[in-house]
């Protein structure tokens, strides 16, 4: 399944117990050349930055195995690669919290959807092959099973080229797995929904290139179309297009994971560190959920679309596919990752979720760095982003960094007309905010959304800073603002609540 990082609130409730102040004013003023690896690592290990920072105050650096501790994370794996090359991999915690074996730079972890863009290198490399084509309706190339045609394709098609781009119109987000001990699926029968299936039959719901929408679905008839196209187990298929050449000898798409490769596996684990049962579940839709790597591994592919792209390397793709495979398509996708938002530093990047794993993929495009951040939690995409703001100031990255606020002197007389319920009018009727004043400060608890995304649930009340005096955020909620807005008599009935470019109101009720 995926989940865009950007779209994510980390919850940083708790975060004082945990806040080490630290001077990254001076090591900043410190040359780069003189600056060690192991100097390197330990200020991003020692300086996980939270959402929000406040304008002329010191940031926050925080401990890796703290934050490990406080998200329930039990082990997590970095790789860090510069100019074309792995500068450094560290592993942290333990892979199995019942044996405490620890977690290495070998340990294999489920990268979830991030099988989809190296998969993708494997398909495209079909297309460089001429055993696939990039324009043509699948159902063209597909033999054993064919996408069921219906009003939305009567005059435009699902190809190779929108699949990879999620604008095919195809349905199926992602898949849950299969634990160890129930039966698995073929593909045909996942791609039509039949038992032992646990997931919706795959269909076309719009019109192939009308819209983005994101399709595991999709890219599972893309696993079919590459092994009718040549034979071969899915699994076989990508070690000789993609894992061997780029030389990723620690990975592979073999679902369940061989018994041979087990002891090398972190175990899956949820929200409060419960484990997935076995361990692991087992995904039959390999190409969009079923590679298992290690960070280093997945370095190594970001490293060749690197190379491919500067054309410095064609050890998968040829320089013009390369440049294709990383041109905005559809949104902000190209063919197999999300691309930056437009204006931004050129960026290429995937997130994985498989139940019990959370992984990224952080690569841009032209100067040779990135990322890759592979944990065995549930909760690992909260830590990700914290590792992410570390890693962005350490190596001065234009991404990733904190939301900057300053504060302005609170009017104590208005604070007042600020206290009650604010209710969205949800349809389950969750979505509500309470603010209350107390010693002259404004707090909030509650939950809220900002359009049809759910984005944060407050259970303790935090403090409320303010930009203005209508415009406050907390420390919890990164760039979302709360503003309070009042009738032409001068009364507070209403709260927008405001994310990015989004907002949402939520009326006074008492």
């Amino acid at each position: 399944m995926h989940k865009s990082l950007l779209h994510r609130r980390p919850c940083m409730c708790g975060m004082a117990a945990v806040v080490v102040l630290m001077s990254f004013q001076a090591q900043a003023q410190q040359p780069a050349s003189s600056i060690t690896t192991q100097t390197r690592i330990a200020r991003v290990q020692n300086g996980l930055l939270p959402s929000v920072a406040i304008k002329g105050e010191s940031l926050p650096g925080m401990k890796l195995t703290d934050r490990m501790q406080y998200y329930h994370v039990p082990g997590v794996s970095i790789a860090f690669f510069d100019d074309g090359q792995i500068a450094w991999a560290e592993g942290y915690g333990v892979a199995d919290t019942q044996t405490g074996r620890p977690v290495t730079p070998e340990t294999l972890f489920q990268a979830g959807s991030i099988s989809k863009p190296v998969a993708a290198l494997g398909a495209l490399r079909l297309v460089e092959n001429g055993k696939l084509k990039l324009d043509e309706n699948v159902n063209d190339e597909l033999t054993s099973w064919k996408l069921p045609e219906n009003e939305f394709t009567a005059e435009q098609k699902v190809t190779l080229r929108r699949i990879l781009s999620h604008s095919g119109g195809v349905t199926v987000h992602g898949f849950g797995g299969y634990e160890l001990s129930q039966p698995v699926p073929s593909i045909v029968q996942i791609l039509d929904g039949a038992k032992p299936a646990n997931s919706p039959p795959v269909r076309v719901e719009a019109v192939p290139g009308s819209v983005w929408s994101y399709s595991g679905g999709g890219i599972t008839i893309m696993q079919l179309m590459m092994m009718e196209a040549t034979g071969k187990s899915f699994p076989a298929l990508m070690h000789d297009l993609v894992l061997g050449p780029v030389g990723m000898s620690h990975s592979t798409y073999e679902e369940p994971l061989p018994l041979s490769l087990r002891s090398a596996a972190a175990h899956g684990y949820g929200v409060n560190e419960d484990p997935v049962p076995g361990g692991f579940h087992v995904y039959p839709e390999m190409a969009a959920a079923g590679l298992w790597a290690t960070p280093s591994d997945l370095a190594l592919a970001a490293i060749e679309v690197q190379r491919e792209y500067a054309g410095t390397s064609h050890m998968v793709l040829s320089r013009a596919l390369a440049k294709e495979m990383l041109t905005r398509q559809k949104d902000n996708w190209g063919l197999g990752f999300e691309l930056e938002k437009s204006g931004a530093t050129p960026r290429f990047d995937h997130f994985g979720v498989n139940d019990g794993f959370v992984s990224v993929v952080e690569a841009y495009r032209d100067k040779g760095q990135g990322i890759v951040i592979m944990t065995n939690a549930q909760q690992g995409e909260k830590l990700i982003t914290e590792i992410l703001r570390a890693v962005a100031h350490e190596y001065a990255w234009p991404d990733f960094h904190p939301a900057q606020h300053a504060l302005v002197k609170l009017d104590s007389a208005s604070l007042k007309d600020m206290e009650g319920t604010y209710d969205q009018a949800d349809p389950d009727g969750q979505d509500k905010v309470t603010v209350t004043v107390r010693n002259g400060r404004p707090y909030l608890a509650g939950s809220y959304s900002v359009g049809s995304t759910y984005h944060f649930a407050i259970s303790e009340p935090v403090e409320l800073l303010p930009e203005t005096q209508q415009q406050y955020f907390t420390l919890l909620t990164g760039d979302t603002s709360f503003r309070f807005e009042k009738t032409s008599g001068g009364t507070v009935d209403r709260c927008i609540v405001v994310s990015g470019a989004n907002q949402r109101e939520a009326k006074k009720v008492r």
